[in-house]
This record gives structure tokens, sequence and C-alpha cells, in this order.
């Protein structure tokens, strides 16, 4: 059954094709469903593939709340050339007869595991004194981006044959997965470039779970929205009449439970995030 397009909200997993835009993507989900609120937790490279999910109506909230979810990548770097925008896409600066063996590659890893220094790529979308990196990298201003501490939980080597290195790689919100070739190399005494990547995981979201953007259309994409009580992962409060619209009214209430995020319910999906602290709730995000 069709619903009331101005009340649809919740998660669409895509797997974004190759050469769209994360932009692209939103736009086609616009298209098909008629509504304008819509967009994206975290931006994917056109070179790039995998997991984009795709945010509808409320749902748009969540930006700054999933933004604290781990992040899983298949990416794959080619060592003895660099390029401006670290990765294939780019033009060629630099090369190196110097390719690391895979023992040498091993012995390197531990040093990009944890809190790290980062200094992201030229080619970005960081914003330097009002305007984007990339924007400045194109006009060929000189500039310098700041190093900033990136998380990353955990890389794993998938394959390595010809110096040709693939990756899985999992890591916080913010992480240049291009910066950590361009870092294990310069650790290596070589040079590499990213040529390939894929998102394949989101928090509890996985790419095996995502749609195809070129098999929705307008008859069933809403059936693969997701709803936003099914895509986080919190605990469900199932409070009375009177307790929730005081809550969604903006009034703290004492409730005994832990610390922490919870979902307001309601019949049809969840209405608010909730915020308690020292027995104490308050509305963190309203989503009707």
């Amino acid at each position: 059954m069709e619903k009331n397009l101005a009340m649809i909200k919740g998660i669409l997993p895509i797997n974004k094709p190759k050469d769209w835009t994360s932009f692209d993507v939103v736009n086609k989900v616009k298209h098909l469903l008629n509504i304008k609120k819509v967009g994206h937790l975290g931006t994917l490279d056109p070179m790039a593939t995998g997991l984009l999910l795709v945010t509808i109506g409320k749902a748009t909230k969540l930006f700054d709340f999933m933004q604290e979810k781990s992040k899983t990548y298949l990416a794959t770097f080619k060592f003895g050339l660099s390029t401006d925008t670290l990765d294939i896409t780019g033009k060629i600066v630099a090369t190196s007869p110097n390719i690391p063996t895979r023992n040498e590659i091993e012995s390197v890893l531990p040093k990009f595991i944890g809190d790290i220094e980062q200094v992201p790529p030229k080619y970005s979308a960081k914003s330097i004194n009002g305007k984007r990196a990339y924007d400045l990298a194109r006009e060929n201003i000189d500039f310098e981006l700041k190093p900033k501490i990136v998380k990353i939980e955990s890389i794993d080597i998938v394959s390595y044959a010809d110096g040709e290195l693939t990756l899985n790689i999992t890591c916080g919100s913010g992480t240049y997965i291009r910066s950590i070739g361009r870092d294990i190399a310069t650790e290596l005494n070589s040079c590499a470039t990213m040529t390939n990547l894929v998102r394949t995981n989101i928090g509890k979201f996985s790419l095996k779970d995502s749609h195809e953007i070129d098999e929705l259309d307008k008859t069933n994409i809403q059936d693969k929205i997701l709803k936003i009580r099914d895509c986080l992962d919190l605990k469900v409060l199932d409070l009375d009449e009177k307790q929730t619209e005081k809550l969604l009214n903006g009034q703290v209430l004492n409730l005994n439970y832990p610390n922490g995020y919870y979902l307001l319910n309601s019949k049809e999906d969840a209405c608010a995030i909730l915020k308690i602290s020292n027995f104490m709730a308050k509305m963190e995000i309203y989503l009707l």
C-alpha cells in the first residue's frame, strides 16, 4: 500500500554505482519518491562503489547520530606511483622503483591502527578559508592541510600480488582511505595510489543487504525503506501517552533506565531519540 509521501521516513541502503556521485543517488531517490527531504549518511567519491545509506524524511536528522558508526572498506592500492588526487583518477605526480614485500607491509600496519594522525588529501571537501580544498587544488593554489586525529579499528591484508595491495579497513568517521595508502607507502619509502574502493559496512548495515539503484522504481521503492526503529541499535521504550507527550513537548522526565540513548516508540515508527542521564530523560532528536 502506498504511504502518504509527506509521512515517509526511514533509511534506504543503496549500492552506489561507480561514477555516480552520492548526490546523484540522492537525486534519483528524490525523483522516485517525489519528495525533497532526502539526504545520505557519509559521502562516497564517484570512483568508489558500495554501501550508501540514503535518509528520507525525518531520518535526515540522524546524520550526526550515525556519524559515530564504524565503517568498513575494501581498498586496493597500487605501489610505485602516486597521483595528485591519491587515487587512479588523478594525474601521476611521482613514481618509485621500490615495491615493498608483503612482510614489509605487515610490519608497518600496526602503526596505522588506533587513534592516528592523518593529513587529508588535497583533493577533498575540507574547507580552507571558506573554499573547498579540491577547488583550490584544481586552481593550482598552494595550501597546506593540517593533520587530524582519526580512529582506525583494524587493517587486514586481503591480497597482495604484483605490487597491488587490497586491505580490509574498519575505521571511524572522517577517515580518508586514500590517505592510508599514501602513508603506508611513505613509511616503506615508496608511493602508492588507490585504484579501487568499496564500502561494505556502516554500523549494523551491510552491503549485501543494499539495493541496486537501477532496480528501484516508483512502484517498489517505498517497500525498500527501512523504519528508523529497525535501523538503530537502541533499546525501544514504549511509554504511556502522557509520558510520550511530555517528552515530545521538550519536558524532562525521571525514568529508571541506565544512561544512554533510547528510541521512543510510536505506532508506525520511532518518534524520537531520547537521552537518559542520571535517570533524567529528555528528547534528543524529534522524528515526527
